[in-house]
């Protein structure tokens, strides 16, 4: 069942990034618009699209995966968006883009299973060590609201924001465990220090009011396209309800985050963080739709906590996300609309983004530096700082995200070939 829904994955998302129908990478969606129009050739969407995704395959999502039988979205929808724009644009490129898409996605998920089975047979097995590696983003995550408030409003506000998400979290592990009749109830301290956090964010963008008209143009303004992505509902349903089935089997989360919850078997809390994340993607995803009217291949990412909580139930989780992804691309004029009279809920969402980024970078390279100096204490801490400070320096540097985790499993290397000529 994991590589059917996996390989399902992989061999629709790519048919819908070869049709130009949807793609997972934002920085790719305003591309595909100049070449439906003619503007640039496939040769050079299929160039920009390697660009922009093969770093945070290679660097980030693949990397992540790497450990567990739970795939970060990156290493399998990103692809889908490279070999979709690779594979020629007619009935037989498409076709060749669900095969090649189907491949790699039951080949990602046996391959990493095998290179965990690599690792073990290893002289030295640094497999343990890298799990360290996304230790600090369970906590670190909670920290991305009040960044992204300060952001968005004042340093004061975040402020007040970061206090009442720590305050969350002492109680919580204080108080947060009691007796209901002959139940006992425990609360997850990360979760709750995670809703106050969210809480606190939705309330201060709340209050900003305004009677804007930005999306409501654009709609206007980009009607055809639009349209288009609406008569593309069906194929748009179809990749909604198998990434909601693949998330139901935990088998695929939608960034590092939930998959170390769900590693840990926290499934509810994943689902809260992946709603949390999907809030700020909606400004970003409906507006771009509208404008290039080539949708998100995950939609707004709700569906993968709708999966998470359909939990084991694969065939009700694909109805579920069908039937969601539907409603999404249905109320996509009127949602952009609707963001119109709250501005500062539509503008929340960037300010997510970026804090998403920025919490999550430097919770992989801490991670990173714990997993190095597990595998050799105190030179580990030298390999990672050193690493990143030339990175920065470098011509073509990695995307902040991808460092610690190429950083870990560069050491890991580098001591078996040492302990190889017997220097570690």
């Amino acid at each position: 069942m994991n590589y059917i829904l996996i390989a399902a994955v992989g061999g629709v998302g790519s048919i819908l990034a070869n049709r130009g129908i949807a793609v997972f990478n934002d920085g790719l969606r305003p591309i595909m618009p100049e070449y439906l129009e003619g503007k640039i050739t496939r040769k050079e969407l299929a160039a920009t699209s390697f660009a922009v995704s093969f770093g945070l395959i290679i660097g980030f999502g693949i990397p992540v995966s790497i450990g567990s039988t739970i795939l970060v979205a990156h290493s399998i929808l990103l692809a889908a968006d490279v070999i979709g724009t690779w594979t020629p644009d007619n009935k037989w490129g498409t076709a060749l883009a669900g095969t090649v898409g189907a491949i790699y996605g039951a080949g990602l998920l046996f391959g990493l299973s095998s290179i965990v089975a690599l690792f073990k047979m290893l002289p030295f097995n640094f497999l343990p060590a890298l799990s360290l590696m996304s230790g600090p983003i369970l906590l670190a995550f909670c920290a991305f609201p009040a960044l992204a408030v300060a952001s968005q409003h004042n340093p004061k506000k975040g402020f007040i924001t970061f206090g009442l998400t720590f305050l969350a979290y002492l109680i919580a592990v204080k108080f947060g465990t009691f007796k209901i009749g002959k139940f006992t109830v425990t609360l997850n301290a990360i979760g709750m220090a995670l809703l106050v956090a969210m809480i606190c964010m939705i309330y201060f963008a709340a209050q900003i009011k305004g009677e804007g008209n930005s999306n409501a143009s654009l709609v206007n303004v980009f009607s055809k396209r639009v349209g288009r992505i609406k008569g593309n509902w069906i194929w748009l349903s179809i990749m909604g309800g198998l990434i909601t089935a693949a998330s139901s089997m935990l088998i695929i989360a939608v960034d590092v985050l939930p998959q170390q919850l769900l590693v840990k078997n926290q499934v509810m809390e994943a689902a809260i963080a992946t709603f949390a994340r999907a809030i700020g993607f909606i400004p970003l995803v409906f507006s771009t739709a509208i404008v290039t009217g080539v949708y998100g291949m995950a939609g707004t990412t709700i569906i993968f906590a709708i999966g998470l909580l359909l939990k084991g139930q694969p065939i009700v989780a694909f109805l579920a996300g069908f039937v969601w992804m539907w409603i999404e691309v249905q109320l996509l004029s009127a949602t952009a609309k609707g963001l119109d009279k709250f501005p500062g809920l539509r503008d929340m969402g960037e300010h997510i983004r970026t804090s998403l980024q920025d919490t999550i970078a430097i919770a992989l390279l801490i991670g990173a530096a714990i997993a190095c100096n597990k595998m050799a204490a105190n030179i580990g801490f030298f390999w990672v700082i050193g690493f990143w400070l030339l990175n920065k320096k470098s011509k073509k540097p990695l995307v902040d995200m991808a460092v610690g985790p190429i950083a870990t499993i560069a050491f890991g290397v580098l001591l078996n070939l040492l302990r190889i000529i017997m220097l570690f």
